[in-house]
């Protein structure tokens, strides 16, 4: 365990963190609100910090194998989180230390989950750092420091970026570490801006534009008006859904488009299931809703945003949809399940995941009919290594295991069945919004302070792809080898 570049690379996400608190900072100055203050004392402050970390515990070795590597993505994200919950803690708009933390994991994460009742009382830089929050979280805060600092770009530090990066298999479309995270993250600026863009010319005002755009872009879902984003025009909700879609696509089909490798990135099979399914699960509730909307359109309009919020974990809702159809409800819950692409700034199970597990189950069947038969699991004309099938195998396991506990804990709150199912399903999968009491219309305020400890362990260990987080409880991981 490089213990020294572990410090090292925390004190370069301190720096980064005070460095980003700024933009809330000016964001209050622009508005005449002393809050700005709190932002720029805590970010100064972690600056300095981190200032010390990297100077004292300058490494040696610049290489991080995969233990390591996974250990100081975990600890990055709970570090960013803590020091990243003062300002609405000290501010006292948000009075609880658990629900100020909360409310901050649920931003990096980009759960978009918030025990807030009253959204519009938050001052301009609080709203502004919960946004860009799922900015930071979205695309990852190792591969922004991947991109800036040459000494973690060495071939090894792959395992920084698999820690962090969404889904089963991290491949890589350009050969150097460094020139591949600056990539990604030029990708993500210019979709993010492409949108912003886009709802300026819908007469978006510029406040409620860059924090939609920076909660799009991350697949987060915080809004900044109570009543999210039905408060705003069709066309305004079209560009939000059509974005929301755009930012759940795996970000190698962008690299091997702008690459000009038309023919391989159309070929990629994940990506047709992630259409597929959004277009099936629109027809399938716009269809069940029809009746509750006064033209087919409106029933269309609101089951795409909807769908596209959902499957890939952001969150944005225009209508209550505890008042759907059951049929919808449950589509609604399974593509909760399944998720965006690997690669992608959403969350939940993936759908290449979904596809491997399908391909390996009908593998099996086959073997029963034919035992003497040698049969592979391909994705896209490769055969996938035994090791990404026994990773996607375990993952199911531990998934299944850390759902059911978190459930069992929640339900000693005594709230119901569907709340605390929900709950869980909506925070380990990093969507926000479930069914029941946390709808798109409730929030998980009314949940005990233990029960909020059990979610935000579900949000980090959903957005960390369980691995990274639960290495950290394992004492063989610390220990001299």
């Amino acid at each position: 365990m490089n213990k020294r570049l572990i410090v090292y690379i925390l004190g370069w996400v301190l720096i980064v963190e005070g460095a980003a608190m700024q933009i809330a900072t000016v964001t209050s100055f622009i508005y005449g609100e002393h809050e700005g203050l709190y932002f720029l004392g805590v970010g100064a402050l972690s600056a300095l910090l981190g200032l010390l970390a990297v100077k004292v515990k300058k490494p040696k070795n610049p290489v991080l194998y995969q233990k390591a590597g996974f250990a100081a993505t975990a600890l990055s994200w709970i570090l960013m989180s803590f020091v990243g919950c003062f300002p609405f803690w000290l501010s006292g708009e948000i009075p609880s230390f658990i629900d100020a933390f909360y409310e901050t994991v649920s931003g990096f994460t980009t759960t978009g989950s918030t025990i807030l009742t009253d959204v519009e009382a938050l001052s301009h830089g609080m709203l502004m750092w919960r946004s860009f929050l799922h900015w930071l979280g979205g695309m990852g805060v190792i591969v922004f420091l991947l991109a800036i600092i040459p000494r973690l770009g060495g071939q090894q530090n792959i395992f920084l970026m698999k820690a962090e990066s969404p889904g089963p298999i991290v491949g890589k479309a350009v050969p150097k570490m460094r020139n591949y995270a600056m990539l990604l993250y030029g990708i993500y600026f210019g979709l993010t801006a492409l949108e912003f863009i886009f709802l300026i010319v819908g007469k978006m005002p510029v406040f409620d534009a860059l924090n939609i755009s920076f909660a799009t872009a991350g697949t987060g879902g915080f809004g900044v008006t109570n009543a999210g984003i039905a408060s705003y025009s069709n066309y305004l909700q079209t560009v939000i859904a059509i974005f929301m879609m755009l930012f759940g696509i795996n970000f190698s089909v962008y690299i091997l488009i702008l690459a000009k490798k038309f023919k391989q990135a159309f070929r990629i099979q994940e990506l047709w299931v992630y259409f597929g399914i959004i277009v099936l699960s629109t027809a399938l509730i716009a269809f069940n809703i029809r009746s509750l909307y006064p033209s087919a359109y409106d029933a269309v309009h609101q089951s795409f945003f909807y769908v596209s919020s959902i499957i890939t974990t952001t969150g944005f809702g225009l209508t209550d949809v505890n008042n759907w159809p059951e049929f919808s409800k449950t589509v609604i819950m399974i593509i909760t399940f399944i998720g965006a692409m690997a690669g992608s700034t959403g969350g939940g199970f993936k759908v290449s995941r979904v596809i491997l597990l399908f391909k390996e189950t009908r593998k099996e069947f086959s073997l029963l009919v034919h035992p003497r038969n040698v049969k592979t699991v391909k994705m896209d004309g490769k055969a996938i290594d035994h090791n990404v099938m026994r990773s996607t195998s375990i993952f199911l396991v531990l998934y299944i295991g850390i759902f059911a506990l978190s459930w069992l804990v929640l339900s000693l709150d005594q709230t119901d069945f569907v709340t605390n199912f929900t709950a869980v399903a909506a925070n380990i999968n990093n969507t926000g919004p479930g069914l029941g009491m946390v709808g798109p219309v409730g929030n998980y305020s009314e949940f005990s302070i233990l029960s909020k400890i059990i979610l935000i362990f579900d949000m980090l260990a959903g957005r960390l792809e369980l691995f990274p987080l639960m290495l950290l409880f394992a004492p063989s991981a610390w220990k001299k080898s």
